[in-house]
């Protein structure tokens, strides 16, 4: 089975969490079926995608659905050929139109056509300037986008909700984005090396990801202001037009014990100097910094939403909070009390090792072999 698992603009989506979640779904189905991603060859390389010894199928995963060069392309579309590799199984992880044009060559042509819905209008509000603005406009073209899937994957139950009152006219389905623990191996070596760079001492409260209002900013550095501890946001933040303005004065005149790192290389960099993770953010389809940090046995303070309602529990593998006074005293416990600290951390790691990538490739497969069975009937 071929499956044309796209994501375009990967260069300028390489920093966001629908980077990592494709690249983290192509690990997790090479894992378990045992395939190779490829380049675009233009065409199949012969091979039935019989079962093979386990009775699971051949996966073939191609991330890059053009068959061959712009100028190639254009001799084939003057020809009036398909520009299009032969696939299988389309799944598709944006919203833009690349995507638009896969999909309606997967429709046109009768192939099974998964959208992955990353994108929400909810979790678009206060990212960019002009977001909450466009928020309303987006959602119309997401109803309309991913209604014509065959299938709509999502991160979670409260994402697929969301969806539904759209609505969306398509079977949605939710599948943990996972969290890749490999990547994350000896963190722990980064930590003096990391402290040392940021000039960090002490307690280290942290966060890592896109550097958004959406994400709990504002809370963050007030949180931050109350306190005496380090607080150190990893990650990349805009300071030209596409930057809000919440976004340009924090970056621009943060508290005195606040870092903005920018964007970071090695994300174990910030696990390793990190001793609290702080993540106040307003709105979530997962959240895969969370799980990160869980895998890396950091104990974790969330606001309590109710997509984490789905994953973690307040007290157990996480401490959940409502208002900043509530941030702040979780902080302080969190910082006081090592034996909280090591018991909520090694919860955490358990709950991430659920969200483990083989277990997400255990769900694909039979996702992608179903899809393929019904467009078949």
């Amino acid at each position: 089975m071929r499956v044309l698992h796209y994501l375009e603009c990967a260069s300028l989506l390489e920093r966001s969490g629908i980077s990592t979640a494709a690249e983290q779904q192509r690990t997790a189905v090479e894992r378990v079926a045992g395939g190779s991603e490829s380049e675009s060859d233009g065409g199949r390389d012969g091979a039935d995608p019989g079962p093979e010894s386990d009775s699971r199928p051949t996966i073939e995963l191609v991330t890059d659905p053009w068959d061959g060069s712009p100028r190639s392309l254009l001799s084939r579309l003057r020809r009036g050929e398909s520009p299009v590799i032969d696939y299988d199984v389309a799944h598709c992880h944006a919203i833009g139109p690349g995507s638009v044009a896969v999909a309606r060559h997967a429709t046109r042509t009768g192939r099974p056509l998964i959208l992955h819905a990353h994108v929400t209008r909810e979790d678009f509000r206060e990212s960019f300037r002009l977001s909450n603005a466009l928020s309303r406009p987006l959602g119309r073209y997401l109803r309309r986008f991913y209604s014509q899937a065959d299938l709509v994957l999502c991160p979670s139950e409260q994402t697929k909700r969301h969806l539904e009152a759209y609505p969306v006219d398509a079977p949605i389905e939710s599948l943990t984005n996972g969290v890749d623990r490999d990547s994350l191996a000896g963190h722990e070596r980064f930590r003096d090396p990391a402290r040392k760079r940021y000039d960090l001492e002490g307690p280290v409260v942290f966060a890592l990801g896109n550097v958004f209002e959406r994400k709990g900013l504002s809370t963050f550095c007030r949180l931050a202001r109350q306190t005496p501890y380090e607080f150190v946001w990893f990650g990349p933040y805009d300071d030209g037009i596409r930057a809000s303005r919440t976004v340009e004065y924090w970056t621009a005149n943060p508290p005195e014990n606040v870092t903005f790192t920018g964007w970071i290389e090695d994300k174990r960099r910030a696990f390793g100097a990190g001793d609290v993770f702080c993540f106040p953010t307003h709105a979530e389809n997962q959240g895969i910094a969370v799980l990160e940090a869980m895998a890396c046995g950091k104990p974790v303070v969330l606001r309590d939403l109710p997509v984490f309602e789905e994953f973690y529990t307040h007290g157990v593998d996480c401490l959940k909070c409502q208002t900043e006074r509530e941030f702040r005293e979780a902080i302080e416990r969190l910082v006081a009390d090592p034996d909280l600290r090591a018991r909520l951390g090694a919860n955490a790691r358990q709950t991430a090792h659920r969200h483990a990538l083989e277990r997400v490739g255990e769900r694909l497969l039979p996702i992608y072999c179903r899809v393929m069975r019904h467009q078949t009937t």
